[in-house]
């Protein structure tokens, strides 16, 4: 296919940084025909042999909780701690990889790169990069963690709404590649290209209107979406294809059509319109100036049960079957998904520190709530949690079930993890499980009364025990008041 990192092969004039970082930045991004999958970074025959299944995930999670207030990670001086499981997401990284290896032609160039707005943590990037997964990223501080995690530019995308010019600066100089997201950004493009070189991939984000799902807020797809250029307005697909007309450099097209909520039949049927609007600018040009196609991500995840569906499998067989010239083998590919990497991997574990009842109601008083859990709390019908019950020693807790709430820390009367949930009644000391946490609910703390982020452990089963690893530390006292304005705690007094 030629050098899919570089769209049409050649380089590109763009504002880059000076000096011998840039330079090599260049250098290392520019190899001819270097695939964008990062062969050359994983082990793959080790990935691809890893299978997972939903019992097993859930009998080292057991083991992990068990393990966790064994070793003393959490307990009454350490209410609240989170965990995520290493070998479920090697799991589905190599699910990922797998499902879009078997319906795409051999030698086809694919990048799938984690969403990092949905675990930006660096040791998570870092495992899945060399799980083969790189990053996309949606702002300047996304972009700084995925290079400290050692993803390199040329397996990372920026996609952002709202690109500031330095932004687009740093990834034109360091070879990231850009999606365009309206005619006022692919404007400032322009400017940058006609003042340096770069050999960043560049596209153009579009919305193909397709509808949204059962979450409004999280649906990019809606007539009124505030991603990308609507191709349904008036002359907007005219003004995409004359886009890539006028500019020879624009060599890739995406759009991000699911979400959480999204029926898989509509991302189908956007990423469809996606590869027929491809196909007709490269009709209209005369040429395949268009060689690489950005589906976006968006898988959901089934937070009903222990269930991970829909499968990778599932969905990269149902493109393949609404879409065949998408994996034949003339587009390079690019993924981005969050959520369906992680989620089912990460489990929020609260300490029972009080036990009451109010109108016949039993409640649990617990430390995780508004906190780690924001979107559940104010919209819990949209984000529903599945809640596991633990003894005092980790074990999982039985007896006969209650209706009860499980309740948080915070100083408002919403605060519940779970309302009216049948569980083995809690006791002061025991331990409530939130489940499927491990995307999203790591990335947006919510610093209400001051409570600390939680630390966060990864695990793996090791020789005779359950290993655990930092991922991050708990947030110290002295750290939030820092945040708060600590240093400059007499700043007002002079004015």
């Amino acid at each position: 296919m030629g050098d899919v990192a570089n769209g049409t092969g050649g380089e590109r004039p763009a504002a880059r940084r000076e000096g011998a970082a840039g330079d090599r930045a260049h250098r290392q991004n520019g190899a001819e025909g270097e695939h964008i999958d990062g062969q050359d970074e994983v082990d793959s025959e080790r990935t691809l042999r890893l299978f997972d299944t939903d019992g097993e995930r859930a009998a080292r999670r057991d083991e992990a909780v068990r393990a966790a207030v064994e070793q003393g990670l959490l307990g009454p001086g350490t209410p609240v701690v989170a965990l995520l499981d290493v070998t479920g997401i090697r799991a589905s990284a190599g699910a990922l990889r797998r499902a879009f290896d078997a319906v795409t032609a051999p030698g086809t160039p694919v990048l799938h790169a984690l969403a990092v707005k949905a675990t930006p943590l660096v040791p998570v990037l870092r495992l899945l990069r060399e799980a083969g997964i790189g990053a996309e990223v949606a702002s300047a501080g996304e972009l700084a963690l995925a290079r400290a995690a050692g993803v390199s530019p040329k397996r990372t995308v920026l996609d952002s709404p709202a690109k500031t010019p330095a932004e687009l600066r740093e990834a034109l100089a360091l070879g990231i590649a850009v999606n365009a997201d309206n005619p006022q950004e692919l404007d400032r493009i322009d400017a940058l290209v006609r003042s340096a070189t770069t050999r960043s991939p560049l596209g153009i984000r579009v919305n193909p209107q397709v509808g949204g799902g059962t979450i409004d807020a999280l649906s990019t797809a809606t007539a009124t979406s505030k991603f990308g250029v609507a191709l349904r307005d008036e002359g907007a697909r005219e003004w995409v294809v004359r886009a890539y007309l006028d500019r020879p450099w624009l060599s890739r097209l995406h759009a991000h059509t699911g979400s959480q909520g999204m029926p898989l039949s509509l991302m189908t049927r956007g990423i469809t319109e996606t590869y027929e609007l491809a196909e007709e600018i490269n009709r209209r040009i005369g040429r395949r100036q268009i060689d690489t196609i950005d589906i976006g991500g968006g898988l959901p995840v089934n937070f009903a049960s222990e269930a991970a569906t829909p499968t990778y499998e599932q969905y990269a067989r149902l493109l393949a079957e609404a879409v065949p010239g998408l994996f034949d083998g003339r587009y390079g590919l690019v993924t981005e998904f969050g959520r369906s990497l992680l989620a089912k991997h990460g489990t929020v574990l609260a300490r029972v520190e009080y036990t009451k009842s109010a109108g016949g109601r039993a409640i649990a008083v617990t430390h995780a709530g508004v906190q780690v859990a924001t979107r559940t709390v104010y919209a819990p019908g949209a984000w529903p949690l599945r809640i596991a019950a633990y003894d005092g020693k980790g074990r999982v807790k039985s007896g006969p079930v209650v209706v009860q709430d499980v309740a948080g820390p915070a100083c408002f009367a919403g605060d519940l993890l779970a309302e009216g949930r049948a569980l083995p009644l809690f006791e002061p000391g025991d331990y409530a499980a939130a489940l499927d946490t491990g995307a999203y609910y790591f990335a947006h703390h919510y610093a209400y009364n001051s409570l600390p982020r939680p630390g966060i452990y990864g695990y793996a089963p090791g020789e005779g025990e359950m290993r655990f690893a930092v991922v991050r530390r708990a947030q110290t006292s002295e750290e939030i008041v820092a945040e708060a304005g600590g240093v400059e705690r007499s700043g007002l007094l002079g004015l």
